[in-house]
């Protein structure tokens, strides 16, 4: 949940004239508070307006402050960045969205661009980077985080071996389900994996097993090279 709602606009977030109105979406509050904090420190023409942490906290949060950037992130428990952009970008077309996840896996990427999304950066970007690609989205550029990029180029590319925007094997797997194939693969420890995710080791375990049994895998390796073989590493 938002610290605040849509109506609540805290005294630190009172419209300042020439800066730029960012709204964040993530549902961690305190990844969020973060956010909030770095850009507060290194940015003094960022402001960040307002939080939610729910598609349909964002969509009305984003109607309600009108921010120029909205921070989105792409994954959350009700939906996801795309559904976000789906309820609003039509209405406000003037708003510009960023994404910023931790998932840097191809089908995110472009399923998030292809709803409308500016640019897509993971959230391993420093706080000087992130304002950085704030001010760069809202004056109109396209920004990605390193090797992003060729994912979209490949997905809106006609060349013979471009890479498909949908991969149906893929498809059966949950983002969640993604996100802990992703981090597997590279090599991250069930512990790791739970505290980059903010889940339990539990959870952990239990994502892996419903994604070797939708793989039809059988261990660790075969996972990591299926993955792979995904660009999802």
């Amino acid at each position: 949940m938002t610290e605040q709602t849509p109506g609540d606009v805290p005294a630190s977030a009172a419209e300042t004239p020439g800066r730029i109105r960012v709204f964040l979406v993530d549902d961690h509050a305190l990844f969020r508070s973060g956010v909030r904090a770095e850009l507060d420190t290194v940015a003094d023409d960022v402001e960040v307006v307002g939080e939610a942490g729910s598609v349909a906290e964002a969509v009305a949060g984003a109607r309600h402050y009108r921010p120029d950037v909205v921070l989105l992130d792409v994954h959350m428990p009700d939906g996801g960045g795309a559904e976000v952009l789906r309820q609003v970008r039509t209405e406000l077309p003037e708003m510009v969205f960023l994404a910023l996840s931790v998932s840097d896996a191809a089908d995110d990427v472009i399923a998030v661009i292809r709803a409308g999304a500016r640019g897509y950066v993971t959230k391993t970007i420093s706080g000087r980077e992130l304002a950085d690609a704030v001010r760069r989205v809202r004056d109109g550029d396209a920004v990605f985080s390193p090797r992003l990029a060729g994912f979209v180029l490949d997905a809106f590319s006609d060349r013979p071996g471009a890479a498909p925007p949908v991969d149906p094997e893929l498809d059966l797997l949950t983002p969640r389900e993604r996100d802990v194939l992703r981090l597997l693969a590279r090599g991250y420890a069930y512990k790791e994996i739970a505290a980059e995710l903010f889940i339990s080791i539990k959870t952990v375990e239990t994502h892996v097993s419903s994604v070797l049994r939708k793989t039809q895998l059988s261990n660790r390796h075969e996972l990591s090279r299926w993955a792979s073989d995904r660009r999802l590493v």
